[in-house]
Order: structure tokens, then C-alpha cells, then sequence
């Protein structure tokens, strides 16, 4: 095994800032819906709005990031998704190996690189989206979209924030399938892990 560096200093803050801002959308977004009380209406809907407006300018961020040091092809898929999905529902319990190698080059198995492409081109477009939507429902009409419903929007929103809650369960669950339970998150701290030489 060698120690390698698989995750620059911007990726790390991005993951983790994303990570934060996301739960704190989710807590917010929730109790506004009225799931629970802990803030109080009022001053969850400024958080919601400001955590919001701050996963935006990391999006875009992120965005130029990707785009610029060419670390989007990361998440082009590639064959192998179906060895990935049968390791995982049960190969990995049988102590097989791991179908694949983590290289610098390629951080990411294809099962990860189709589910965080969805994560980045489907469930966050549509929550920003509908969310935005949502706050600027005033201005429907004069965008000429006062066909759409609130309700149908905020149902949208709705469920866009349970896929996001089933992403981050199965996320936080899958960094314990590593070489040990910690670390794959011991690599997202530090940015290095070990590969086989």
C-alpha cells in the first residue's frame, strides 16, 4: 500500500461545505414545512434562504473549478456498473475484492460516477430551480410562467429534498466500505489515502 493524494484542498472544502450547507437546508426546509419546531418559522425561512443563496455561489464555484482544472471527467460514466452494484449488494460481504482500483486519475468507480452525475445534473438542478421558483412565485406572471402551481412546485421541492436525504444516508453509509470504516473519510479530511502500489 502507498499513501497518495486523491483530494486537492478546494475539493475537500467544497465536499464538506456542500455536505454542511446541504443539512442545514434539509433542517431548515423541513421545519418550515412543519415536520418538526426547533428554530421557529420565521427564523428557519432566513436560513433556508441563506444557506440557499450559498450553496448557489459554491455550485458556481465548484462549477468553474471542475470546469477549468478538468476534473469533470471524473464524472463520465464508464462501463462496469452492474459488477459495482453486484459487489456491493452482496460480493463485499463475502470479503471479494473490489472490482475496481482507485487510481489519482480516477477517484471514482462507475456506480459513483453515474450517481453523483445524477446528483449534479438532476436532483441539485431541480432543487435549486424549484426552490428559486418558489421564492420568486410573485414574479410568475410577468415571466410568463403563471401556468405553473405552487403546489406542484412546492411538491417538486419536496421530494427533490427526500432524494437528497436518501443520497446523503447511502453516502455517509458507503464511506464506511473502504479499505477500513474510516478511511474513506480519513481520505476526505486529509486528502490522501492508501492505494495498492
Amino acid at each position: 500500500m502507498k499513501k497518495v493524494k486523491i483530494y486537492k484542498r478546494f475539493e475537500r472544502f467544497w465536499h464538506w461545505a456542500q455536505a454542511i450547507l446541504i443539512i442545514g437546508l434539509g433542517i431548515t426546509g423541513f421545519e418550515i414545512k412543519g415536520s418538526f419546531h426547533l428554530l421557529g418559522f420565521e427564523r428557519a425561512h432566513q436560513w433556508h434562504q441563506q444557506y440557499a443563496w450559498l450553496l448557489i455561489a459554491l455550485i458556481i464555484f465548484a462549477i468553474f473549478w471542475h470546469l477549468t482544472t478538468g476534473e469533470w471527467r471524473q464524472y463520465v460514466p464508464t462501463p462496469g456498473k452492474r459488477k459495482m452494484i453486484r459487489y456491493y449488494l452482496y460480493g463485499i460481504f463475502l470479503n471479494e475484492p473490489h472490482p475496481e482500483k482507485k487510481t489519482e486519475l480516477s477517484k471514482l468507480n462507475p456506480l459513483q460516477r453515474m450517481t453523483y452525475l445524477g446528483f449534479k445534473l438532476v436532483i441539485i438542478p431541480v432543487q435549486v430551480m424549484s426552490g428559486l421558483l418558489y421564492l420568486y412565485n410573485q414574479k410568475w406572471t410577468e415571466w410568463g410562467l403563471d401556468w405553473l402551481s405552487l403546489r406542484t412546485i412546492a411538491t417538486i421541492h419536496v421530494l427533490g429534498s427526500f432524494a437528497l436525504v436518501l443520497f446523503l444516508i447511502v453516502h455517509v453509509y458507503m464511506t464506511s466500505t473502504g479499505h477500513t470504516v474510516t478511511s474513506n473519510l480519513k481520505a476526505m479530511v486529509t486528502g490522501y489515502e492508501e492505494l495498492e502500489e
